[in-house]
């Protein structure tokens, strides 16, 4: 292993005990972590806060087998140590990661394979809040959801991280991407980070609205965080050949739908998690957006949208922001 010789024994990090409100996130140290084979060890500027960390901190989404317990999804930093198998070139480098969970953190461990290099674009909290969404977008949408250039998507929760990076990783590439909000506020936002259009599913139906704007026609891909009752609906939404792509189930994980329907219009219906996916998934994945992606984030084209940042000891502050669904893209943490 290959380290700086200034490193402490312990680190700051937010542990949660018990399971929760937001109030349980409370500060507490830990030892400093040493990397493995393949990995890298990062003292992190900044880590972002998404979904997940909610529903862990509530017991309802326990980290994969051999992930650390601290929450934490994605951050950014600089590389102090590295571990065997890792080339000494990546020491000092400032790099975003994605990561199974130990974010809300002064130092993080992270696959080797799964880091892309922070380019001066880039702060470090614009790069902590890039690879969870990043990541789950392209998988989804691109990958599983097949969108390519002059499709149309159709994506729930529009200024949440995951909607504001389709809104612009879609527009990126060609994509025509209508959203739902839950105000007309939020549509306006939406309609600011690039949505065609931004329907507010408290006034109207998104089923008829998707209609009209579309002359019938519907969208090639609905990108799904609500499921339940909303499948129908989206279904209904669909083109000819259309995918839909779930990722989240906020209104649960049951839906009655109609067989014949999908195969009369040839409909596909897929999802994915990210979290327990392999290192090896995740490295291949990391590969695809360096190549298809990152040249858009080197150039300043691609930036995620920050709501708000919180220094870590703030940690219940910040999930107090997320559970009140007031926010416009990213909440991040700073270190």
């Amino acid at each position: 292993m290959n380290r700086r010789a200034d490193l402490p024994l312990q680190m700051r990090c937010i542990a949660i005990d018990t399971y929760g409100g937001p109030e349980v996130l409370q500060p507490s140290e830990r030892p400093l972590p040493e990397p493995g084979e393949a990995e890298v060890l990062i003292r992190v500027a900044a880590a972002g806060v998404n979904r997940p960390d909610v529903m862990q901190r509530k017991g309802h989404y326990p980290p994969p087998p051999g992930a650390s317990d601290l929450p934490g999804l994605e951050i950014a930093g600089e590389i102090v140590a590295v571990g065997q198998g890792v080339g000494p070139e990546m020491m000092g480098q400032p790099v975003c990661a994605l990561v199974s969970g130990g974010g809300y953190a002064e130092y993080c461990l992270a696959p080797a394979a799964q880091c892309l290099t922070v380019p001066e674009a880039l702060s470090m909290e614009e790069a902590a809040a890039l690879p969870e969404t990043l990541f789950t977008v392209w998988h989804n949408v691109f990958e599983r959801g097949y969108a390519g250039q002059g499709d149309r998507l159709l994506v729930h929760g529009g200024t949440s991280g995951i909607g504001s990076m389709a809104i612009k990783l879609g527009k990126l590439f060609g994509l025509t991407v209508y959203v739902t909000c839950g105000s007309d506020e939020k549509c306006a936002a939406a309609r600011a980070l690039g949505a065609a259009e931004a329907i507010n599913y408290k006034s109207c139906d998104f089923v008829e609205e998707i209609k009209r704007l579309t002359d019938g026609d519907g969208v090639n891909v609905v990108l799904d965080m609500v499921g339940g009752d909303y499948v129908a609906r989206n279904i209904a939404c669909l083109a000819p050949d259309g995918r839909h792509v779930s990722i989240a189930f906020q209104r649960g994980m049951s839906a009655d739908i109609s067989i014949l329907d999908i195969m009369q219009r040839r409909l596909v219906l897929t999802g994915s998690t990210l979290r327990a996916r392999d290192a090896g998934f995740k490295a291949l994945l990391a590969d695809e957006i360096a190549r298809n992606v990152w040249s858009f984030v080197e150039e300043g084209k691609l930036k995620p949208a920050i709501d708000k940042s919180f220094p870590l000891d703030q940690a219940s502050a910040a999930h107090e922001r997320m559970e009140a669904r007031d926010h416009v893209g990213k909440i991040v943490l700073t270190i």
